[in-house]
């Protein structure tokens, strides 16, 4: 992943963190459970800690903002010595997100996310405007969601609360524990991209801790897979960790499928994005319809797509509230081309809508544009094992349905 300056037009916010020679053994244990650490996290950057259960990838996350105390060894954090700070301070300045959001239950969404603010002392006015703010940025109409409590959201709602939480006090680094861990697979993956986008707007530095691997390679920019007390086994980017695994145990990391990983590191913006005529709920039904050849995108006040319709559809209604149907999975320009396959073949259409900063629509990606794409992949990697054709005939995959407009 990359969050580029020219992309975002942004600034990097996040600062560079630095481990040096960090172990940590707890009382009464001889074996450390992190043994001499030494990396640095570039400021802006997604650095990705991934390893197996009980290798102390948490524990190193975790020391960062001194929820754990180093037995020995520095952390610097934008050229400061965490240790030399208060350690409340410290926290406060650091945003933090956990696995189903960690939220507090007796709390509004509003309130859940004031609570850092409220702790720095800001003003009633400034905290009530940050926290608007936040829940848009992360995709929650501040007044359908802000006097929610915790209980009354669904998971993936939950963490995007938890997110907005963590960024509170606009920190310049995030750290998040397996965040994305207790959502089911569709949410998570649209969880990481919403993650990215906010990447790309906000360039924190970002050390986030998973056991998979490929959302390793989705979300970092970097990649430290780690070992048995947290031995850093290999750092390098996901495109460097695929080609050229540091030993066995990371090629058992990568797996089989790592030709086929060369679809996660390519996005949705790397490819053709296509357009389609688009109106907003309370444009003019007959001007739209003779826009549309195929079909088109129905927008909210806010420019975030809702419906697809077609003139089919159009036909002797006065009003574009309710016409047409229901979006289905719906892309990021932040996505992979793995999730923009997925969209369109669980969709069993020829094509999935991709939206972009704060949901809003950007254009459509179509199946020829992923087989071109597929295709130009094998030929730069002849020589390496052949990227598998996902769209091979195959009973697993479904043939684009007839019923609706061909996407």
């Amino acid at each position: 992943m990359s969050a580029n300056p020219e992309e975002s037009g942004n600034d990097i916010s996040g600062v560079e963190i630095v481990l040096d020679h960090v172990s940590k053994t707890y009382p009464g244990q001889k074996v450390p459970a992190v043994a001499d650490v030494s990396l640095t996290i570039p400021a802006g950057e997604i650095v990705v800690f991934v390893g197996p259960s009980g290798s102390g990838k948490t524990t190193t996350m975790r020391m960062i903002n001194r929820l754990i105390e180093p037995t020995s060894g520095t952390i610097t954090i934008g050229g400061r010595d965490a240790l030399s700070l208060d350690a409340n301070k410290l926290r406060q300045s650091i945003g933090y997100a956990i696995q189903q959001g960690g939220l507090f239950p007796h709390m509004t969404v509003s309130q859940n996310i004031a609570v850092v603010p409220k702790l720095l002392k800001w003003k009633r006015a400034r905290i009530s405007e940050r926290v608007t703010e936040l829940l848009d940025l992360v995709g929650l109409d501040p007044e359908q969601f802000g006097d929610r409590f915790p209980r009354q959201l669904s998971g993936g709602q939950q963490q995007r609360v938890g997110v907005a939480r963590a960024l509170a006090a606009d920190p310049p680094v995030l750290l998040m524990d397996e965040p994305f861990g207790a959502v089911d697979p569709i949410t998570r993956g649209l969880l990481q991209d919403e993650l990215m986008q906010l990447q790309a707007e906000l360039r924190k530095t970002i050390v986030f801790v998973t056991h998979d691997f490929n959302e390793a390679v989705k979300l970092g920019d970097r990649i430290a897979v780690l070992g048995d007390q947290s031995r850093v086994l290999q750092y390098d980017t996901p495109e460097a960790i695929l080609a050229n695994p540091a030993n066995e145990t990371v090629e058992g990391f990568v797996g089989r499928g790592a030709a086929l990983q060369q679809l996660n590191l390519m996005r949705v913006r790397d490819v053709e994005i296509e357009h389609r005529p688009t109106a907003h709920e309370g444009d003019d039904v007959a001007e739209f319809s003779a826009r549309i050849d195929t079909w088109g995108v129905i927008l909210d006040d806010r420019d975030r797509p809702v419906r697809w319709t077609d003139r089919e559809h159009l036909n002797g209604v006065t009003s574009l509230k309710g016409v047409g149907l229901p979006l289905g999975e719906i892309v990021t320009t932040a996505s992979t081309l793995q999730d923009a396959l997925e969209a369109i073949l669980a969709e069993r259409n020829a094509a999935t809508v991709v939206t972009g900063a704060r949901g809003r629509y950007v254009g459509v990606i179509t199946i020829e544009t992923l087989v071109d794409t597929i295709r130009s992949l094998r030929e730069e990697h002849e020589g390496n094992p052949p990227i598998a054709d996902p769209l091979a005939a195959s009973d697993d995959v479904p043939e684009p349905t007839t019923e609706g407009p061909r996407r």
